[in-house]
């Protein structure tokens, strides 16, 4: 699927499930990969940035049973050095952690990828994991890394920036630490890996926007975890039933981990109806329904804490912004810059082909609604997040919109045609 074409469509509706969370699928792999005995993982993502960690995993020697597409098992009895560089493909996320996790290995190793991957900023994980004793040479502050593994000293490390990532790669190096490992970080993250260590037995203890990890003095035991739907996919078919007059969407089974529904407190602010239904815990996640109903949106400003706790979701937040009322700002944003694109300049740039009124901003943008979008062609630059949010845009558009590049979609959300054809889209 180079080319996606989208037509504009009316009365979306029905009930849908969206693929496994990315961020935990990554994780629990990853964790899997360093426990010792059989572990399961049901639900998992098979995008492509999943399946460069799975094929990480299985170059440091770890069997994996994909018994189906979702559902894998992990053998492990520890992983070993790898005999060639470990391919992250275009996954910053496997990256990162991949960095955290071999940085205290009895061996050395080399992370290499696409070349959009070694454009994206390494050192915001490389300094801190250097301030506990790791030896890592990068290639101009971004990979390919060569990591020479050491012994790993315990300590505080203050982050500049609330990286979930970072966060993630300095709690999982400092599982083999030889003392306490604190990360303070400048405001709120994701907090998925804490909560899967917790359930494996780590000690880990947050206070405000710091949280220590406590080494562990045996192995990690093995882990059972079911993946919950992936609310940063979720977004598109919402965002798309909030802007499309007469619909009403229900997405089952989603995450609505609290460090992760920006979005929809964003949504509920510009006029979204909004419902959370079915609300339960499920693998230490909270899990949920989420149903929405077509609205008149209003234009918001949004800035501080509530950008992190929703990074992912700015393609298709900017979509409702052409569709709402007044002005909306976006600021504190600037980490969109060193996504998989520079994510305000590519944004802006392919919303205004379709006639929206946008500008950057340095840490953001600001748009201006509503605006009847035409069709026309345009191009995803490689983002699979990007993609998707054109390809709502070209639900509300006049004409027929073209999407080029769309393939990378199924980085995070193999299915999306399918999933939005089901609730009354015209793609494909």
């Amino acid at each position: 699927m180079s080319q996606l074409r989208v037509q504009p469509s009316h009365n979306l509706r029905g009930t849908v499930h969206v693929p496994g969370d990315k961020s935990i699928s990554h994780r629990a792999l990853l964790l899997a990969a360093m426990a010792q005995g059989t572990s399961r993982i049901t639900g998992f993502l098979p995008s492509g940035d999943c399946r460069a960690s799975l094929s990480c995993v299985r170059a440091l020697g770890v069997a994996v049973d994909v018994e189906s597409p979702t559902d894998i098992t992990v053998i492990s009895a520890g992983i070993r050095a790898p005999n060639q560089p470990l391919n992250c493909v275009r996954s910053g996320t496997t990256m990162r952690l991949l960095t955290g996790l071999l940085a205290g290995q009895p061996f050395d190793s080399t992370l290499t990828g696409d070349p959009q991957l070694l454009r994206r900023p390494m050192r915001r994980v490389v300094d801190p994991l250097r301030e506990i004793g790791a030896e890592i040479d990068d290639t101009d502050g971004h990979a390919p890394l060569h990591i020479r593994g050491q012994s790993l000293r315990g300590g505080v490390l203050r982050l500049d920036v609330a990286s979930a990532q970072v966060k993630s790669a300095l709690l999982i190096a400092g599982l083999g630490a030889d003392g306490p490992i604190t990360v303070e970080l400048p405001g709120p993250a994701r907090d998925h890996t804490e909560r899967i260590l917790a359930a494996m037995g780590v000690r880990v203890e947050a206070n405000g926007l710091a949280v220590t990890l406590y080494p562990i003095a045996t192995p990690l035991p093995p882990l059972a975890i079911h993946v919950p739907g992936d609310l940063s996919s979720a977004a598109f078919p919402l965002v798309a039933a909030a802007i499309v007059p007469g619909s009403e969407v229900t997405v089952e089974g989603v995450g609505v981990n609290p460090t992760r529904t920006g979005l929809l407190e964003v949504l509920r602010d510009m006029g979204a109806h909004i419902e959370i239904l079915d609300q339960h815990e499920r693998s230490n996640e909270p899990v949920a329904n989420i149903r929405i109903h077509s609205a008149g949106l209003r234009g918001t400003k949004i800035c501080g804490d509530r950008v992190v706790r929703m990074i992912d979701e700015f393609p298709i937040l900017a979509v409702a912004a052409t569709q709402a009322e007044g002005r909306t700002i976006v600021r504190d944003a600037a980490e969109l810059r060193v996504k998989e694109t520079d994510r305000i300049l590519t944004v802006v740039g392919e919303l205004t082909k379709l006639g929206a009124r946008i500008e950057p901003l340095p840490d953001g943008f600001v748009a201006e609604g509503p605006t009847r979008l035409h069709g026309g062609t345009v191009d995803s630059h490689g983002d699979h997040r990007l993609a998707m949010a054109l390809a709502v845009a070209g639900l509300v558009a006049e004409d027929v919109v073209t999407i080029e590049n769309a393939e990378r979609i199924n980085d995070s959300f193999p299915g999306f045609t399918q999933v939005m054809q089901v609730i009354g889209a015209t793609c494909g």
